[in-house]
């Protein structure tokens, strides 16, 4: 099975009607018509403005991360001064909310960027009661393929789950879920150095919960394949049971091997004999493994209720 990704196969795509530069005679176009399939978001502004150059960022942002749910048109005063007449605009930024072909709301001024977001989205439900917006049909059969790909990743059909994420990378090659889908295929496959570069795909700077857990249990394992056998370190542990290094080892090789619980019982036995061993090792160790487990893993919920009972006796 050839699980190799090329970022190349993930055809570059850009949606630059979310945010356009209008004028008066595109109005009806960009604003009044565009309006009756998803809001819009029109903003009156100048090059002059201070509060306009700080607005204008916060509302990009929250339009590109709705990704498509609401639209934003750019209406220079300056430029197009009778149209701002006929919306009374007397002061910038104005921004106004457009649903249906009409104007349904608005506001003035600089608002910090939660604000922003806030009014984005009463738009949008706005909309929603009207009829209006809702996923296109392009992204219910992405959200179809990624459900059906993890429910194929979680019945460890890696084959099948590779294939569906691969798949929605060609055709939505921003969807970070299948870049990090198809890594942990390749991980679960054994190609530790395939999955490192799928995660390199990924957009800097940006945290996602699912990648961080991935590249955090790449370490783990990578660790633990230097550590030697388990049979030899339980030997060991048999003949002495204060050998904490050798536990530790072994709770490596444990998580490595998919015994989560077997390596959380290992590190809880070392603190239960020496808290402070190692600086408070494995306990860290221990926090690591939850974090690459997940929060909802039946292990990591276990292991909680364990390290709970251990720290509050």
């Amino acid at each position: 099975m050839d699980l190799s990704l090329n970022p190349s196969q993930a055809q570059t795509q850009t949606d630059d009607s979310l945010i356009v530069e209008s004028s008066t005679a595109r109005f009806q176009a960009d604003v009044l018509e565009a309006s009756l399939s998803r809001p819009i978001l029109v903003d009156f502004w100048a090059p002059w403005c201070g509060p306009c150059k700080q607005l204008t960022p916060a509302l990009e942002k929250v339009v590109t991360a709705l990704k498509g749910k609401v639209g934003l048109v750019k209406i220079n005063v300056d430029e197009n001064q009778a149209l701002a007449g006929q919306m009374g605009v007397q002061s910038i930024p104005a921004v106004f909310g457009f649903v249906g072909g009409r104007p349904v709301d608005g506001f003035m001024g600089a608002l910090p960027e939660s604000e922003v977001a806030r009014f984005a989205n009463k738009l949008i439900e706005m909309a929603s009661r009207a009829g209006i917006g809702g996923p296109s049909e392009a992204e219910s059969q992405v959200a179809a393929a990624m459900e059906a790909a993890q429910a194929a990743l979680e019945a460890e059909d890696y084959e099948r789950a590779y294939q569906i994420f691969a798949t929605v990378l060609r055709h939505a090659p921003d969807n970070v879920d299948a870049v990090v889908g198809v890594a942990t295929v390749q991980f679960k496959t054994g190609d530790s150095d395939g999955a490192r570069e799928t995660l390199s795909m990924l957009p800097e700077g940006e945290s996602h919960a699912g990648a961080d857990a991935l590249i955090k249990a790449i370490a783990l394992d990578e660790e633990a394949a230097k550590l030697g056998d388990a049979a030899e370190l339980e030997r060991r542990i048999e003949a002495n049971p204060a050998d904490h290094q050798a536990r530790f080892d072994l709770a490596m090789i444990r998580n490595a091997r998919g015994d989560r619980l077997g390596a959380a019982q290992a590190l809880i036995a070392i603190m239960e004999r020496d808290r402070d061993w190692q600086e408070d090792g494995a306990r860290k160790k221990l926090l690591e493994f939850f974090e690459a487990w997940g929060a909802k893993d039946p292990a990591t919920l276990k292991g909680r209720r364990m390290l709970s009972s251990l720290l509050f006796r």
